[in-house]
């Protein structure tokens, strides 16, 4: 298995230098040379497997240089008990054709641990796979959930420091909590004045600069990612769409072999796109339902072809989405056009310079064929939460509400009633605020003590990563211009 910048298909590495590496240097991201295929015999013996068998089982098919045993190992460390069920992506069936995948049962509670838990096992294989003895600093934007579960993967992990760059006011307080008390000596957080868009386009600079790759070369660092532009981020992703589809037969809701349909809440598409990658491996997967909430540049981009992110940038109650640069969207651009690296690198400028492009016809075909798109604003992702609750008893966070609400109206607008699996991103127990207003609740109170409140309304319980969050002081209380990124890198690698 060889891997290939979007940005130069000639370039040709090994998964090991992909992982290591994190970003392309010319500013494109890896992603496979090919894709395995998986055979509805394989995925029959998936459905009778736990889901660290899964990961191994799927994984190894793009790792050449890792052994089975290697991955088996990684597996037992990453999903074990610092999850709060055997499980770690348990389904859960709403009706006969709708079922949430819930994956926020992890040590942060959101999605970004089914990743986040593995990777920093991949990358240190990875570094000792590719001879590198400098020390990696993982640099991450994050829009919430991937900062606090890439902090706690690499937390103390030798030959490793990881610096998190968040939107000042763009996260919850819960997210924020999370983050600006996480311990770790070889950790750092920071706040950037600006939205998520201006944090990730800063992260993006830092690693083109070549005057200091070359200082922090002579310290003896070198700079990777946790984002899901690193293919280490996005393969154990597509993990759980083969477990969510092994659950749906072992549940009855589909036979092996019958399609489904995946609603997924996405800003940066990396989500989704795991997704689409699982397809083209050989799941049965009927549509893609991309769901966004009142920033729906992604909405736009399925429907008419044209990527524009020229657009008010709304801050909102499922703000791991608030985003109108979608990264993982190249990697989707650079498979639909047949691997045509021109072609992307030619996009990519036009949305550097432009802010706009528009894809060709041929390509909005293959666009077609798979990926559906909607979109809902705050008054309706709470309403979704109150009303789910109130008929259902099940508790749903706001992202999770968007791609419910989305499915709902896709199945209103298009008649297509094929068995569908919710991607379920986060705890309601990270977005209080939203959740106990859409159960017709105040929210007028510091963070931890909402998550007290809605617990006592609700009945349930709070999740432990959250629980101890009452006992942590406050570490991290930087905030810095974008402009000002670099100097926080070098002084914290000083």
């Amino acid at each position: 298995m060889r891997y290939v910048s979007t940005r130069n298909a000639t370039l040709d590495i090994t998964a090991a230098q992909a992982i290591a590496t994190g970003l392309s240097r010319d500013g494109g991201l890896f992603t496979p040379a090919s894709l395995p295929a998986v055979s509805m015999e394989t995925v029959s013996t998936l459905c009778k497997a736990d889901y660290r068998e899964r990961a191994v089982n799927i994984m190894k098919l793009f790792l050449d240089e890792f052994t089975a045993e290697e991955l088996a190992g990684f597996a037992a460390a990453a999903y074990s008990d610092n999850y709060d069920t055997m499980d770690s992506a348990p389904l859960r069936k709403l009706d006969e054709t709708t079922a949430f995948l819930e994956l926020w049962h992890g040590p942060t509670c959101a999605f970004k641990d089914m990743a986040l838990q593995m990777l920093p096992h991949l990358l240190s294989a990875s570094l000792k796979k590719t001879g590198e003895n400098r020390e990696v600093c993982i640099l991450v934007a994050t829009s919430g959930d991937t900062g606090k579960a890439a902090l706690e993967g690499f937390k103390d992990v030798n030959g490793t420091s990881i610096l998190v760059f968040y939107p000042e006011d763009g996260v919850s307080d819960v997210q924020k909590l999370q983050m600006t008390t996480q311990e770790g000596a070889n950790v750092g957080v920071c706040a950037v004045k600006g939205n998520f868009d201006d944090a990730q386009s800063g992260v993006k600079v830092i690693f083109s600069d070549e005057q200091l790759r070359g200082e922090l070369d002579k310290r003896g660092y070198f700079l990777s990612s946790a984002n899901s532009i690193n293919w280490g981020r996005l393969l154990p992703q597509i993990v759980y769409y083969f477990s969510a589809y092994c659950d749906m037969v072992n549940g009855g809701l589909v036979n092996l072999g019958d399609k489904v349909n995946f609603c997924v809440p996405t800003g940066n598409f990396g989500n989704i796109l795991a997704g689409y990658y699982a397809m083209k491996m050989g799941l049965p997967v009927n549509r893609l339902i991309c769901a966004s909430n009142a920033n729906n540049v992604l909405t736009d981009f399925i429907k008419t072809g044209t990527y524009d992110k020229n657009r008010p940038f709304h801050t909102t109650v499922s703000p791991s989405m608030d985003i109108l640069i979608s990264s993982n969207l190249e990697r989707l651009l650079f498979d639909l056009s047949g691997m045509d690296d021109s072609q992307v690198r030619g996009w990519m400028e036009k949305l550097a310079s432009e802010g706009k492009y528009t894809v060709t016809d041929e390509v909005k075909a293959k666009l077609d064929a798979v990926f559906s798109g909607g979109f809902c604003d705050d008054d309706t992702t709470r309403s979704v939460i109150g009303s789910l609750y109130k008929d259902n008893g099940y508790l749903i966070d706001t992202h999770t509400a968007v791609a419910y609400k989305v499915l709902c109206d896709y199945r209103g607008e298009t008649g297509d009633n094929t068995p569908a699996v919710v991607v379920s991103t986060a705890s309601p127990y990270k977005f209080c605020d939203a959740v106990l207003e859409a159960l017709g609740e105040s929210a007028d109170a510091p963070g931890l003590e909402l998550v007290d409140k809605l617990s006592a309304v609700t009945g349930t319980a709070v999740p432990k990563p959250l629980e101890s969050l009452k006992s942590k002081a406050r570490r991290f209380t930087e905030s810095v211009e974008k402009t000002e990124m670099k100097d926080v890198v070098e002084k914290f690698l000083k």
